[in-house]
């Protein structure tokens, strides 16, 4: 019997997963939550063969899940309505097995299910193909400036906390949203969360 939790924050859509993959006979739904941090606490306590996630939910994304079970012989599959290159990239990081998206008919999510526990990987054909397309061109000391500024810093705290001069964090954030192709420091945050950069 494959032992499954879902994690998923709309309720009628969690429900009626739950419900489809009870249906199937040879799986059991061992779990159900509505955010990454109960969905981690599930896993836990069930050690289920396999967690389905989606991202974006409140107290703890999926992304950020699956990167903390990473060591659990819980294998991940992503289910989203995300096909967001940067996204895919960090899930692949993460160790995910399976990515798929929500508009797949039902029987082909079982049939993945099945695929995962025999060993294979399975993800959406449509991020395939740019999957190794979008690299981040900012540097890492340009990484660290931008995440800086995304925790609230500004230019003299930049400053501080790196050791250098504010007019060089200044010359640091023009280059950013120049390579990024953006107007400000939010679309640049903004930007570079929706490409799955940030960790």
């Amino acid at each position: 019997m494959i032992r499954i939790v879902i994690a998923e924050d709309q309720q009628m859509l969690l429900g009626a997963l739950g419900s489809l993959l009870n249906l199937e006979d040879d799986m059991e739904v061992v779990g159900k939550a509505n955010n990454g941090e109960d969905a981690l606490a599930l896993v836990h306590k069930h050690s289920p063969d396999i967690c389905i996630m989606d991202i974006e939910m409140p107290k703890m994304t999926g992304l950020e899940a699956a990167e903390k079970i990473v060591n659990s012989d819980c294998k991940v599959i992503i289910l989203t309505t995300f096909a967001r290159s940067g996204y895919f990239q960090r899930a692949i990081k993460a160790g995910v097995k399976g990515y798929l998206l929500k508009d797949s008919p039902s029987d082909e999510l079982a049939n993945s299910i099945r695929s995962i526990m025999s060993g294979r990987r399975i993800y959406a054909p449509e991020l395939m193909d740019d999957v190794y397309s979008e690299e981040n061109p900012l540097t890492e000391r340009e990484k660290e400036v931008l995440g800086l500024v995304a925790d609230g810093m500004n230019t003299k705290e930049i400053a501080d906390q790196l050791s250098i001069k504010t007019g060089t964090v200044r010359n640091y954030i023009s280059t950013i949203l120049e390579k990024l192709d953006v107007k400000n420091r939010i679309e640049a945050i903004t930007q570079s969360k929706e490409k799955g950069w940030f960790k």
